[in-house]
């Protein structure tokens, strides 16, 4: 009898508890709320001030890598949904260690972003402290313990509650945007009511394209990489959303049109309105031209829409770190509670647990306000980039697995794989490699690196029994790592069950023709062979540095 197939065990585990709460209403504005964020509505002014225009050529850049992920994510997805999303395609297609890697530095890119979140709300939250003495008087750190709390015991609730927050945090946002482009378009055209000149001779009266070098527009693709992040949340939300095969595929085929209009359309929009030089670090650019223009009621509305969409990112933190690290504990590269669910379905310990990082950051609000956004932006983009180069290699290895007969490719694909997939790992280091010449902070990132990495080590050699444990129940270890190596997700045999199950297959017809007696000497046979079998492939296991064991 064959095996059964990772469909039937570890990968039914990871979604067993999980409801299907989410519809395509609540997945179209989580795929537009994660395609737009605080690196536009906060970060994109400091940027505009050091690049100049030709930062729109790193969102459009970073925007046409971010739609490849999107692709390769999505069409994962159609081949198995799952709320681990690419941690569980790491396992699936790398083994073990692999998902341990890349769970691990995705909770630590949430970690860090949660914590950037929580800096920006308080940030914002006390900016109204000049028209109120009550919210002038509180300090910085009781926002961000607020917020935290709230945005936890929302999560807690149900996914439905998360995705109707999401909903509404998204639509608010995608609103002060279209409103911001509407209003662009015709300033640009007809001009500004101050009579301030606009449209691309407000570019060519200040330095061109390239007025700061080619140098800082190339540095600040690591920081634009950043703005992009959270679109990989689609991928998490496949293993609770009804008809995920279906829905998903179209939410990603409009993120493309999301990217062109909200992301280059407001960044082209804001080198036409204004010189680079009139934005600056730390204040909304849209909060700088609708001042500029005298608009001064603008003001206060571009802070909330920026701490809600700061509210969106840590909703969506929170929610993504529960799956992944659900997907985690079942596997056994995760702490134990974190596989637990709530009745409502909610795998509250991985939430808890990135709660637990994020009152960090009520910390640096308390000690070092000014400086906390800034100290933890590097290290979340170096947990992004990880977690893109995970979308990329899982892809690629399916892609190559589809080419030896193991899997069969579904309709909806990334197209110019395996190419592209490899387009995206060469633009992956070079973000990692423009974060190290980011002088002092980018270069300090990469060092806190060598920290990190022994720590997944130890971290590795840690959990590696228990983790190898659960692999071999699930009947599927080989390779040079605990890893799945039985029947594909898909459900289709790979060619090495074929040969086992046929072999099976043999022997069961062989035994059956026998009598008791020469049946009864045919299994004691077997099994003495099965014995042997299992010492030599354990001994060329132990030579080579290599845990093999599989179960008949």
């Amino acid at each position: 009898m064959a095996r059964r197939g990772p469909d039937e065990n570890v990968f039914e585990e990871e979604q067993a508890g999980f409801r299907k709460g989410l519809g395509p209403r609540q997945l179209q504005m989580i795929a537009i709320g994660g395609a737009i964020g605080t690196g536009l509505f906060l970060g994109a002014g400091g940027r505009l001030a050091k690049a100049g225009p030709s930062l729109l050529f790193d969102f459009a850049l970073c925007g046409i890598i971010a739609y490849l992920i999107l692709r390769a994510l999505g069409e994962l997805v159609v081949h198995r949904p799952s709320s681990g999303s690419f941690v569980s395609y790491a396992r699936e297609f790398y083994g073990e260690k692999a998902a341990f890697v890349a769970g691990w530095w995705y909770w630590i890119h949430w970690a860090m972003t949660s914590i950037v979140d929580t800096t920006a709300i308080a940030l914002y939250v006390k900016w109204f402290g000049q028209y109120s003495t009550v919210i002038a008087g509180i300090p910085q750190w009781v926002f961000a313990l607020a917020v935290v709390v709230i945005v936890v015991s929302m999560n807690l609730i149900s996914v439905k509650v998360f995705g109707e927050m999401e909903f509404w945090f998204s639509l608010i946002k995608v609103l002060a945007l279209l409103i911001f482009l509407v209003l662009g378009v015709v300033f640009v055209i007809f001009g500004t009511p101050t009579g301030s000149p606009t449209g691309f001779q407000v570019i060519a009266d200040h330095g061109g394209w390239f007025p700061e070098g080619i140098a800082p527009a190339l540095l600040l693709i690591q920081g634009v990489v950043f703005a992009y992040s959270s679109i990989e949340l689609v991928g998490t939300t496949s293993g609770e959303t009804r008809n995920a095969q279906q829905v998903i595929p179209k939410a990603i085929n409009t993120v493309i049109l999301r990217i062109v209009v909200f992301y280059i359309g407001s960044i082209l929009l804001l080198i036409l309105l204004l010189p680079y030089t009139a934005y600056q670090n730390g204040v909304s650019p849209f909060v700088t031209f609708f001042s500029s223009i005298g608009v001064d009621a603008a003001g206060p509305i571009m802070e909330l829409v920026v701490i809600t969409a700061a509210l969106s990112s840590l909703n969506a933190g929170m929610y993504s770190t529960g799956r992944i690290m659900h997907s985690m504990a079942v596997a056994g590269s995760g702490p134990r509670f974190a596989r637990s669910l709530t009745r409502g379905g909610v795998p509250w310990g991985g939430i808890v647990m990135t709660a637990a990082v994020t009152l960090l950051g009520v910390v640096l609000n308390a000690v070092v306000p000014a400086q906390a956004f800034e100290i933890v932006l590097n290290l979340a983009s170096v947990g992004i980039v990880a977690g893109w180069a995970t979308i990329a290699l899982s892809h690629l290895k399916f892609v190559s697995l589809v080419r030896q007969g193991v899997y069969r490719r579904p309709g909806y694909r990334m197209p110019g794989a395996p190419f592209t997939d490899w387009v995206i790992l060469v633009f992956l280091v070079g973000v990692l490699a423009l974060i190290g010449l980011d002088y002092p902070q980018g270069t300090w990132t990469l060092g806190a690196m060598v920290l990190v990495l022994p720590c997944m080590a130890i971290g590795w050699y840690i959990c590696r029994g228990r983790i190898r444990a659960i692999a071999a129940e699930r009947e599927g270890v080989t390779g040079f790592f605990p890893t799945v190596a039985g029947r594909p997700a898909s459900g289709h045999l790979s060619l090495t069950d074929q040969a086992a199950a046929e072999a099976e297959g043999a022997r069961a017809e062989r035994i059956a023709g026998q009598s008791d007696a020469a049946r009864e000497s045919s299994e004691r046979q077997d099994a003495v062979d099965y014995t042997h079998d299992a010492v030599r492939r354990a001994s060329r296991g132990r030579r080579s540095g290599r845990f093999r064991d599989r179960d008949a």
